[in-house]
């Protein structure tokens, strides 16, 4: 069995939401901790690693409880970066890989960094015939968010692989559900995509949304 890949003192970035993998994130960068950081990983074309906040605030207050991170977090590659102004970027990200984190280290100026084994992308597990009406109801709502889009063009219709895929259709349900962010995290820190989808389909069920 292949040992997991490593990455040593990955920039983290902790936030109030948790990212899946293929899900996109649009981040506004103001604080200078992350400033510098979103720009070498730009220049680098290298990732930095998102994870959601146990405790604490993404953005740092006096006097409030010192951060704490979740152990497993996602692997963000910076798709778009523009500032528009001085001491503002503004990013669009992308999920890739899950990771989880070894060792951190908080450095002076604020900024986290970890050591990090990526773990195994969610393997291929087709929706099964119970879940289908998941998947069915998922394209539905992604086709109304896509139609009240201004730039509705530049968000693509789900391909049909992906709606059949058990991991992809319940990240995307995970991402748009209103459920507690310790949920969220737990369903993505999950290596069984199909488990995944059916503790989504519970919550679909107990909540009556759009099925």
């Amino acid at each position: 069995m292949p040992r997991p890949l490593t990455l040593t003192s990955l920039p983290l970035f902790p936030l109030g939401t948790v990212l899946f993998p293929g899900g996109v994130l649009a981040l506004r960068v103001f604080e200078v901790r992350y400033l510098d950081m979103v720009r070498k990983c730009q220049a680098a074309g290298a990732p930095f690693g998102v994870v959601a906040l146990a405790q604490g605030h993404e953005v740092r207050r006096a006097g409030a409880p010192p951060e704490q991170l979740h152990d497993v977090g996602t692997l963000a590659v910076i798709e778009q970066l523009d500032a528009p102004q001085p001491g503002l970027i503004v990013l669009r990200c992308h999920g890739t890989e899950r990771f989880r984190i070894t060792h951190r280290s908080h450095l002076p100026h604020g900024l986290w960094v970890a050591d990090v084994e990526q773990l195994p992308g969610d393997a291929h597990v087709p929706v099964p015939e119970d879940l289908r009406r998941t998947a069915h109801a998922l394209a539905q709502v992604l086709a109304t968010l896509r139609s009240r889009e201004p730039d509705a063009a530049q968000t693509p219709a789900p391909a049909a692989l992906q709606l059949q895929d058990c991991g992809w259709v319940a990240n995307r349900w995970c991402e748009l559900l209103p459920v507690p962010l310790d949920l969220k995290q737990r369903l993505m820190a999950l290596d069984n995509p199909l488990l995944r989808l059916e503790l989504v389909g519970d919550v679909l069920e107990r909540t009556g949304i759009s099925l």
